[in-house]
Parts: structure tokens; C-alpha cells; sequence
């Protein structure tokens, strides 16, 4: 059955985009990567936040602008909304406006892969109900000061998580972590 796993690249100082919503800041931070690499072929579905899948890309301006992993995966979404219906029909993307329904159908789609969860308001949705099984994360050495936190969440539960051991190149620090069950 599908696992569902949360990761980003954030700024050291919490931030995955800048004020506004800017993603320009991480276009130089998306060097090779081998665990990202080996991890983009391991997905088999993505869930994303509507803000982040209508939102800015570090690859604007490119051939890749609007591709998931700038073109280097390509499958099934589900994106979780608001506001059903107000946007057009986009092939291979499914909108859907209940949490538990978006994990479900993305599961399904995913078989025995990843469902990769994109957008920090979607991942603390999913943490909150108990729906994620792992985060990834990837720390930029950079600084943003401001903009859109990993987690906003003050007075959600504690979670914890058990680290695993990676590897990390010299552009970015790679953090993964197992959701502990009660």
C-alpha cells in the first residue's frame, strides 16, 4: 500500500518560499541530488495544496516552468481545494475538496508508491489527521527571513519523529524522518 511523504526544500530558517510567495530563492538550490534522483522515479501520485499547485516556480521562464520536479515526474494529482470547479480541466489532475478523500484517491492511484505531499497548509492538514508516514526534508544554507513557514501550526499536537540516516551533497542537507505511531 502506498506511503504518503511529505518533503520540500526550506530555507535554514524555516521558510519553504519567500515573501509572497516568491520560489526565485530556491532555483539555485536545485542542483543534482541523488536521493531526490532515485526518489522522483518512487512516486506515484502527488497531493498538493491549491496555493502551492496555482503558485510560483523556481523554474519560470524555462521549458520546465509548471512540471512537477521540472519535468521529472509525470503521473496522477490531486489537488486539495476550496473551490471545486473554478478552474479548467487539467489532464492527470483530479481537484478535490475533503482531505480524506484526496489521501484515498491519491493512494489508490499510487499503488505500492509514494504519495508525495506538496504545500505546507496540505502537509499540516495531513499531519494534524494522522496521514503522513514520512517527511523529507531538504535545508537550503540560505536565509529568507520571511514568507511561507514549513509549519504553522501553534497549537497542533506533538508528533515525533524517528531520524533516518542520509546522505547529503554539498548544496543541501537532507533530513528524512519516519512518523512515530502512538
Amino acid at each position: 500500500m502506498a506511503r504518503v511523504l511529505y518533503s520540500a526544500t526550506m530555507s535554514l530558517d524555516g521558510f519553504l518560499s519567500g515573501p509572497g510567495g516568491d520560489m526565485s530563492w530556491l532555483t539555485p538550490h536545485l542542483a543534482p541530488n541523488p536521493l531526490v534522483d532515485a526518489l522522483i522515479g518512487q512516486i506515484g501520485a502527488l497531493l498538493v495544496g491549491n496555493r502551492t499547485f496555482q503558485g510560483d516556480d523556481p523554474h519560470r521562464g524555462t521549458d520546465r516552468e509548471g512540471k512537477p520536479f521540472g519535468g521529472g515526474w509525470d503521473g496522477p494529482q490531486f489537488v486539495l481545494t476550496h473551490h471545486l470547479g473554478e478552474g479548467p480541466a487539467i489532464t492527470g489532475v483530479t481537484f478535490v475538496d475533503n482531505l480524506h478523500d484526496a489521501v484515498s484517491m491519491a493512494k489508490a492511484a499510487a499503488g505500492e508508491k509514494y504519495v508525495n505531499v506538496l504545500g505546507a497548509d496540505v502537509a499540516r492538514q495531513c499531519l494534524r489527521a494522522g496521514l503522513v508516514d514520512e517527511i523529507l526534508m531538504l535545508v537550503a544554507p540560505v536565509l529568507l527571513g520571511g514568507g511561507t513557514p514549513l509549519f504553522r501550526d501553534s497549537d497542533g499536537p506533538e508528533i515525533r519523529l524517528s531520524r533516518r540516516q542520509v546522505d547529503s551533497p554539498d548544496h543541501v542537507a537532507n533530513l528524512w524522518f519516519d512518523v512515530e505511531r502512538p
